[in-house]
């Protein structure tokens, strides 16, 4: 970075130097013409008159040679002038570089002729302080989402060691106790499991890019096959599945990432849906694309917390995390899937429900894409 500056001054001030020569020529050249034309007899005639003949011939024979010499002397003086100026202003850059890691310091004021130079200076500052103020939001994202991950981790395995210990401890327990014992470290047990796919999902979808492998998917079975997937999920809150499917819905797409993008939009569904509720799932083609909706009854989400709602760990309702909701990354992972898809994402949601739109071109739109 130093040797471009300086580079660029040594390019502008050379510039200012070939500049300044040309009008010292051109003014030289006006001078001898001036002279020439108008003042040479004048002069002639005034010398003879007050110098002696041995200084005024030693005078006639050299004139030439002076002026050329008081030429070159205005080239060498506009030269060893831009020459100082760029041993300062070079210096002061130089030191102006050595601030742009602190950006408490300011960039020193520079001459009209490097103003550029200024500005890209105190440009390249405030990029630097940016890149460290975004790097450090970064490092303390991820000290929050491992602090987060540990805690959550935690919870579940000291409820599974508390009562695996309370069986082990007294096993001649009733059979309903037993029952609930096992029960509930077996809840704790799909908890901990659900929060360790998460952390995968994480390193996954946080750390890596998504690659798609494109193929034909029949969307009409796919959404049939993972509804079937979610009927215990629905069940255990007495939740009714109402799905109005059009047939022979074909797309050109990733089986498994779009299969991940409605298994996330139905989990979401279940976890914040009323109990003994029914949660709509549609999807029929609107043109060139096809349209899913996902909709269920639940409260309602507030338009500014709308807006954040697909933020990778963000969470509407943050007491959920530790029970049905989630590390807050599925919608955000959902919303890229499907943008990498070429559709687009939407969510609204009023007193009676939230709904999620998913527009993605249909089979034709896609080829001739």
């Amino acid at each position: 970075m130093k040797r471009i500056r300086k580079r660029r001054l040594a390019v502008g001030q050379i510039g200012r130097f070939l500049l300044y020569c040309l009008i010292w020529s051109a003014l030289c050249v006006l001078a001898y013409w001036a002279y020439s034309r108008m003042f040479h007899e004048r002069i002639v005639v005034l010398l003879y008159q007050y110098l002696p003949q041995d200084a005024y011939d030693w005078l006639s024979g050299i004139w030439q040679t002076l002026a050329l010499s008081c030429y070159f002397a205005g080239i060498m003086l506009i030269a060893m002038r831009r020459i100082l100026f760029c041993a300062r202003y070079a210096e002061q850059i130089n030191s102006d570089l050595e601030l742009l890691m602190h950006p408490e310091k300011e960039i020193s004021e520079y001459p009209e002729s490097l103003k550029s130079t200024e500005v890209q200076l105190k440009d390249i500052q405030h990029s630097i302080f940016r890149s460290a103020q975004i790097a450090k939001e970064a490092e303390q994202r991820k000290n929050d989402l491992v602090v987060y991950l540990a805690h959550d981790l935690k919870t579940p395995l000291t409820s599974i060691i508390g009562y695996l210990s309370l069986l082990d401890e007294a096993p001649e327990q009733e059979e309903k106790l037993r029952e609930k014992y096992i029960g509930i470290a077996l809840n704790k047990a799909y908890r901990l499991e659900q929060l360790i796919d998460e952390f995968f999902e994480i390193t996954r979808f946080n750390l890596q890019s998504i690659e798609l492998s494109w193929s034909d998917v029949d969307l009409t079975m796919m959404l049939y096959q993972i509804t079937e997937e979610f009927y215990p999920a629905f069940s255990t809150k007495g939740l009714q599945l109402d799905s109005n499917i059009q047939p022979g819905l074909r797309l050109r797409g990733d089986a498994d990432k779009l299969a991940r993008v409605f298994d996330n939009l139905l989990r979401n569904a279940v976890s914040y849906s009323y109990e003994n509720t029914v949660i709509q799932l549609m999807a029929q083609s609107q043109g060139d694309y096809i349209q899913i909706i996902v909709r269920n009854r639940g409260d309602r989400i507030p338009p500014q917390k709308l807006e954040r709602l697909f933020e990778k760990f963000y969470r509407v309702d943050t007491s959920r995390g530790t029970t049905s909701g989630g590390a807050g990354l599925g919608l955000a992972i959902a919303k890229q899937l499907v943008e990498l898809h070429r559709g687009m994402i939407e969510v609204r949601s009023s007193d009676a429900y939230t709904e999620f739109m998913v527009q993605l071109p249909g089979k034709s739109s896609a080829e001739q894409e």
